[in-house]
């Protein structure tokens, strides 16, 4: 059964966010109060967050797909939805994530440390918050934005200081045991290591870890062995302590041939050019182990390696060992800058960048951007007012505009969003009809019905006003002319 894992491809959804609500406050006496659609709550992001007691990624192994929980979707009475929760997941130490094609997303180093691997989506806006006073009741919601998926992979590199590397049962594994407190699998055979093993050892004032990585064999560089699985667990230590094996009985293997032979792999991956090395000349109190040991050493010193005779057995040489690598830890975390708490990086929006971009392409032209392509994924095309108040958004962030300047006609094909997701309409420009017709879209003429009834009464009023004097005229020019309007009458 898999114990140890160090590499696992994770697929990860947040949380969509939950729907606005489109809502009008109705009551006795109030029967249009005003729009009162409450916002949508916010979708669950995936974080992932280091734990110092988590030391392997076999959870993921086991269960590759993860979730946050989505957003409520708000309500009348200016209710908001609640919020997903946040799903977080513990990592080891030294957790490296990257995308499928192989980009570094996040290195995550040291207990708490964070990294949010999936964003939850964000809640649509109510119709209350939509409201303005031009648009005094709208008659729509924004949708909840959908939450970020993504495959990720995560890869396990161990924080140690020093790294022992060597061939199979070169006695990696008892040099860790008896210089540290750690009990690794020690046998008789090839590859009794399967996975990386950490001890803290203790030389003077310094404290620092060691690992024992699995043999390396040629070929490891290229998969050949365990080598490749673990040879990223060597990118982070300060020192590379190269274990020799004196003792072995394979033909055609010598301390000398074994240290090129592993320094071709190291070469191959790369990456480990620049770190110091120290060689142990192991086992060293087996019979023929330290006239080996005697004859290799001038020529490793010639090679310009700082060379430690030591037995796992006898404990000899093992404290010169352990005090030579303390030294060059001690550097190597004297030469690193000091760390600060927190670090703010500033990123101002370019002068020149418009917020979306617009390229012809095979007849259409297609709009990507951020704050357009979410603009769509909000938009409830079913609704017209939400229709328009998205062609509203998009004229003042100047769409139309640029769409004007390349030469876009009415009835041109124009895409928003990336290609799988994408939204295809025929262009319908607004600007010929005028910046005033911008922003009257969603208004509700009902909400007006206070001032036209004012309005009413006083023409009522007037015409009453008009009637009664002309009236009053009437009246006037019948007294001043009696006898005329008599005489006419004896006439007929």
């Amino acid at each position: 059964m898999t114990t140890f894992v160090d590499r696992v491809e994770l697929h990860v959804a947040a949380g969509n966010g939950g729907h606005g609500c489109a809502s009008v406050h109705r009551e006795k006496f109030k029967p249009l109060g005003g729009p009162d659609g409450g916002n949508g709550g916010e979708g669950g992001s995936i974080i992932l967050t280091v734990d110092s007691q988590v030391t392997t990624l076999l959870e993921y192994h086991h269960s590759p797909k993860r979730k946050a929980t989505n957003g409520k979707p708000g309500a009348g009475g200016h209710r908001t939805g609640a919020d997903g929760e946040d799903l977080v997941l513990l990592v080891p130490d030294g957790t490296v994530v990257l995308d499928r094609k192989g980009n570094v997303l996040a290195d995550l180093v040291g207990h708490g440390t964070s990294f949010v691997a999936a964003q939850g989506g964000r809640g649509g806006l109510g119709n209350s918050a939509l409201a303005s006073a031009r648009r005094k009741a709208p008659g729509f919601a924004l949708l909840g934005e959908p939450g970020e998926a993504r495959d990720i992979v995560m890869e396990l590199k161990s924080v140690a200081d020093v790294a022992l590397v060597g061939y199979p049962s070169a006695g990696k594994s008892s040099l860790i045991s008896v210089l540290s407190a750690a009990k690794p699998k020690i046998a008789d055979y090839p590859f009794t290591t399967l996975i990386p093993n950490l001890g803290v050892v203790t030389a003077g004032d310094t404290v620092y870890t060691i690992a024992d990585v699995p043999g390396l064999i040629p070929g490891a560089s290229q998969g050949r062995g365990l080598g490749l699985e673990f040879l990223r667990h060597v990118e982070r230590c300060s020192v590379l302590v190269h274990v020799l094996d004196c003792a072995t009985l394979e033909p055609g293997r010598d301390p000398l041939s074994d240290l090129e032979t592993i320094e071709a792999e190291l070469a191959e991956y790369g990456g480990l050019e620049d770190r110091p090395r120290l060689v142990a000349l192991n086992k060293v109190d087996v019979p023929d182990g330290q006239d080996i040991a005697d004859l290799t050493r001038a020529s490793l010193e010639e090679r310009g390696f700082r060379v430690f005779e030591v037995s796992a057995a006898s404990r000899k040489g093992l404290r010169e060992l352990s005090f030579a690598v303390a030294g060059i830890v001690a550097e190597a975390r004297a030469a690193k800058p000091a760390e600060e708490s927190t670090r703010i990086v500033l990123r101002p929006k370019a002068v020149d960048d418009a917020g979306f971009t617009i390229t012809e392409e095979d007849g259409a032209y297609h709009i990507r951007g951020v704050k357009p392509e979410r603009w769509v994924r909000q938009t409830d095309f079913s609704n017209d007012e939400a229709v328009g108040y998205l062609a509203d958004r998009l004229a003042r962030l100047g769409v139309e505009q640029e769409l004007w300047k390349i030469g876009a006609h009415e009835g041109d094909t124009v895409i928003i969003g990336p290609e799988e997701n994408a939204v295809v309409f025929d262009w319908e420009p607004t600007m010929a009809a005028g910046a005033e017709m911008l922003g009257r879209r969603g208004e509700d003429h009902r909400f007006e019905s206070p001032r036209p009834a004012v309005d009413r009464r006083r023409e009522k009023q007037k015409g009453r006003d008009a009637a009664e004097a002309e009236f009053l005229a009437f009246e006037a020019l019948s007294s001043s002319r009696p006898a005329a309007i008599e005489g006419d009458d004896e006439d007929d």
